[in-house]
């Protein structure tokens, strides 16, 4: 009898998942490893493990890793460094876990000499498209398995039915209707789903988990420094910090005073629009002081471009294209602009909001002697913009003058 081939599985424990998991064993006939990833999502990931072993699959064939470190500092950390929000005001937190489990799912297929990979995202967002194009960069010959796009499960009662047949255990609180559905890691938690779905209601105070509400935070400010080296964030009120710890410490600061909370709805890649709450408490403080510090050591026309560069950067981290040659290529121009992006950035912590209150480097652009409205001892002859302004203005007169027809 042939060995039957074999499949890693991007497993959370979860009911959807340990279903995948006895599906692909019983109808596709494949030896199934599981792989569960911790990347802060805030939850005891041990119990896959036991979960796993329910489902028949052996310790060999399960691989649990905290990846956290690795999460923040490779990937989490670059995207900071473009100050990259998808259509503007999303951090992109879900995106960005995508390529690194991926990654993983890639290496592991190639230590147990499998020839699948397979993963639990539907068939209607961006999910599945992020984690195989991953896959397809690292290895253009592996060969994916989406089970929400073949399979006849299409209800939770018909998952749930199909769970109990064989022996699954279906927590009580799945055997209803979620009222939401939730992704979560170190950077951020986002829900969609059921009550989020009419764009014109507002998010029920309890779909929030990682934030206070603002209104209910301290009636205090709170101030704090954050310090820089070459774009990456190093301390946290001067005490050196790994960029998962530091990540961490800032989500404490950020659920405390209720920052990061973003109701959007956005564009996906598969044509839909969807309505998601994100909670991105850390990023958000982060994402506001590192742009502190570029105000004051970036020079103009660096800043210009990179936030020109920044949406399509965006774009492609949402759109599952992280291993792309083309972000790659902003990656290291973005990468290159931050030689001198070194420095401290002091915030105001307060009711929802992560204000920038000082910075300075010591390689700051800012020079007082240049814009004093007191005497600059010589540092700019205000009649020099005479003549710039007259050489900027000559086409406008131009056009004034034919368009009036001198």
């Amino acid at each position: 009898m042939a060995t039957p081939q074999k499949v890693v599985l991007a497993y959370s424990g979860g009911l959807d998942t340990s279903v995948i998991a006895k599906w692909l064993s019983v109808v596709r006939g494949l030896e199934v490893v599981t792989f569960t990833a911790d990347l802060g999502q805030g939850e005891e990931i041990e119990p896959a493990r036991a979960k796993a072993h329910a489902m028949g699959i052996p310790d060999n064939h399960i691989f649990i890793e905290d990846l956290r470190e690795e999460f923040v500092r490779d990937f989490v950390f670059p995207m900071m460094r473009a100050n990259a929000r998808y259509e503007g005001d999303y951090l992109l937190g879900t995106s960005i876990a995508r390529p690194l489990i991926a990654k993983r799912l890639v290496e592991i297929a190639r230590e147990v000499g499998a020839d699948f990979i397979a993963h639990g995202a539907t068939g209607k967002g961006n999910d599945q498209v992020r984690f195989e194009l991953s896959a397809y960069a690292l290895d253009p010959d592996i060969r994916v398995i989406a089970p929400w796009r073949e399979w006849d499960l299409t209800s939770r009662s018909a998952l749930i039915a199909w769970a109990e047949a064989h022996q699954i255990a279906v927590p009580k609180d799945k055997r209803g209707e979620s009222p939401f559905s939730t992704d979560a890691n170190l950077l951020h938690t986002s829900s969609e789903g059921k009550v989020l779905e009419d764009p014109w209601e507002e998010t029920p105070d309890y779909v929030y988990s990682r934030t206070v509400n603002p209104e209910d935070a301290p009636d205090q400010p709170e101030y704090i420094t954050i310090d820089f080296e070459r774009g990456d964030g190093v301390a946290l009120n001067g005490e050196a910090m790994s960029p998962a710890t530091l990540l961490a410490a800032l989500n404490e600061l950020g659920r405390k005073h209720g920052i990061g909370r973003l109701d959007l709805v956005e564009n996906r890649f598969v044509g839909m629009k969807s309505r998601g709450m994100y909670e991105t408490p850390g990023g958000e403080i982060y994402a506001r002081a590192h742009r502190g510090i570029e105000q004051i050591t970036l020079d103009r026309g660096a800043a210009h471009l990179k936030d020109e560069l920044m949406p399509r950067y965006a774009e492609l981290i949402y759109n599952g294209f992280w291993f792309s040659p083309e972000r790659e290529m902003l990656q290291a121009a973005i990468d290159h602009s931050q030689a001198k992006v070194t420095g401290t950035v002091r915030l105001k912590l307060y009711k929802g909001l992560a204000s920038v209150v000082g910075r300075k480097s010591p390689h700051s652009l800012y020079s007082e002697r240049h814009v004093t409205f007191e005497d600059d001892a010589g540092a700019y002859d205000q009649k020099d913009a005479e003549g710039f302004i007259k050489l900027n203005g000559l086409r406008l007169r131009l056009l004034a003058r034919r368009d009036r027809g001198d």
